[in-house]
């Protein structure tokens, strides 16, 4: 599943939280903006910008909709998004299985 090359669009720090973070959420539910902005420590316009970027690629899904009078953001990880998350992570364990040789 690893690949050659790390992907640029996650291996990104603050995107790779953020995917990070949605893969942790194994239930399918979507995280509302506010959540996943106290889970990742990031300010609301650092959080939408890697959004759109993260959402452009495909990876995540973002909806927005009304609680009574009040705007809700929600994001989920996709199956693209999943797929593309995990591989990465091979990536990276390949590369540090490569860096510390088994003895």
């Amino acid at each position: 599943m690893s690949t050659e090359a790390p992907n640029e669009i996650i291996h990104q720090s603050t995107r790779l939280k953020i995917m990070a973070t949605l893969q942790a959420s194994r239930s399918g539910e979507p995280l509302e903006f506010v959540q996943l902005k106290a889970l990742t420590g990031v300010t609301d316009g650092n959080l939408g910008t890697h959004l759109t970027t993260l959402e452009k690629a495909g990876y995540i899904t973002v909806e927005k909709d009304f609680v009574g009078r009040k705007p809700r953001t929600r994001i989920a990880i996709t199956r693209a998004g999943r797929r593309a998350f995990e591989s990465h992570v091979a990536y990276l364990r390949d590369t540090l299985d490569g860096m510390h040789p088994a003895d």
